[in-house]
């Protein structure tokens, strides 16, 4: 069997895992548009503010390809796929041909037309370990930087460029940071951390025009008729699955490559996984992409898995999002902002001094989502009580403790988690993965 995987991230890391559990003599082909072997994409932040170096960025060990005999190609393009001949094409006229054919491409920043844009030099996005290597290189000539978008992405630019002791503004058109993922009081402590940081943070504004002479910048101009001035920009406004190369391909594609529970794609033979897939929500059982880091390992297990022949099937994605800002960690999982907030019960803590906060989405008796910020040790317990559908409401005030852990939990509801004879369920290792 010939498999080939698009793509070198977490996704690829989970399907030639995958594919290895079944069919240890198969060829597998990793194509990828990176010139780094796998490595840890949340770690860029802390590459551009010189808190870790290049050799700590690997995701795996060295050997890794090597054991699991992967023929890797790094730095190569993929143009298109022909699925009559099986076919990828690559920059440059090759083909590679396959049995198996995984896209595991994740996301391409999104970069919205903005007057002024065109022309001008030190605009970048921040998504891999080059855009990184970009803003450092050239580090010594910035000075004041604004961050389009206080999401995620945005957030994480902002802290690598504070480490070298830039002056930032963010800018979110939304009425608090983190807007996607959190609530306002879980925002506003954010929001809080990184102003006793030193960094401005505009809400509720929008960047309309980049002013400046040339290719140089001066400063952008915002919705309110506000001058903020800089001379580099980042834009973290959101990605887009990485998927336009299947354009005439035949392959279903949505808001992202939409899958079935086996994560194979309307053409046979073909499957999608992590930030590129369009896959069911765990609650809903609506497709959509959910790029998540943990989610898109599973959903590449399941593939690689699947392409080898293997039965396992999606249990759908739970909305997750992790960040660390100055020491303060924050997670959210599952629903948190519930659209008809009157059918959920919400209970929430807070101790803003001390940048804490939590907030409990209970329905019909069951966890529906959670807020963690500043203590976060034991969020695994939360997402193992929202996968395994466990009745809450007899312990329910002591999830808002910080100081929750499996002793609160009562027996029959921690073997549930976690298998008797020191087996442990699938829910048990994310538990362990998140910290219990």
């Amino acid at each position: 069997m010939n498999y080939v995987i698009i793509g070198n991230s977490v996704a690829a890391v989970g399907a030639i895992r995958g594919i290895r559990s079944i069919d240890q003599q198969g060829t597998i082909t990793v194509i990828s548009r990176e010139r780094h072997n796998a490595y840890g994409r949340p770690l860029i932040s802390y590459l551009l503010g010189g808190l870790v170096t290049e050799k700590r960025m690997a995701y795996l060990p060295e050997d890794f390809y090597e054991k699991n005999r992967v023929n890797l190609l790094l730095n190569s393009e993929v143009t298109g796929i022909d699925t009559a001949a099986r076919q990828v094409r690559i920059a440059g006229g090759d083909t590679i041909g396959y049995d198996r054919l995984l896209v595991a491409t994740g996301g391409d920043p999104f970069i919205p037309p903005i007057e002024g844009m065109a022309d001008k030099d030190r605009i970048f996005t921040f998504t891999t370990w080059d855009d990184a290597a970009k803003l450092k290189g050239i580090a010594s000539d910035i000075g004041r930087v604004v961050v389009i978008g206080g999401g995620l992405i945005g957030l994480k630019a902002a802290e690598g460029l504070h480490l070298l002791g830039k002056q930032i503004t963010i800018v979110e058109l939304a009425d608090r940071i983190l807007s996607a993922a959190f609530d306002r009081p879980a925002g506003r402590v954010v929001a809080k951390k990184m102003k006793a940081n030193g960094i401005d943070v505009i809400t509720e504004d929008t960047v309309v025009r980049i002013e400046g002479d040339g290719a140089e910048i001066a400063g952008v101009t915002l919705r309110s008729g506000d001058f903020i001035p800089c001379d580099t920009i980042i834009v973290a406004i959101g990605v887009r699955p990485a998927c336009g190369f299947l354009k005439g391909s035949g392959v279903e594609v949505n808001r992202g490559i939409v899958v079935d529970d086996r994560m194979e794609t309307s053409v046979e033979g073909i499957y999608a996984a992590g930030d590129v897939a369009e896959a069911k929500d765990f609650f809903s059982g609506v497709k959509n992409p959910m790029p998540i880091w943990p989610d898109a390992y599973i959903q590449g297990d399941i593939a690689g898995v699947s392409m080898a022949g293997g039965a396992r099937a999606y249990e759908g994605g739970l909305a997750m999002n992790s960040i660390e800002l100055f020491k303060v960690s924050t997670i959210s999982m599952g629903i948190t902002n519930p659209a008809e907030p009157k059918e959920y019960e919400i209970l929430t803590y807070q101790d803003l001094e001390n940048y804490q906060y939590r907030k409990i989405v209970i329905k019909d008796g069951l966890l529906a989502g959670a807020v963690l910020v500043g203590a976060v040790d034991r969020a695994g317990i939360f997402s193992g009580l929202i996968r395994e559908k466990i009745a809450v409401a007899p312990f329910k005030d002591q999830l808002l403790a910080p100081d929750f852990g499996f002793a609160n939990l009562p027996k029959d509801i921690r073997t549930t988690l976690f298998a008797p004879a020191g087996k442990v369920t699938e829910t048990g290792r994310q538990a362990v993965a998140l910290g219990h």
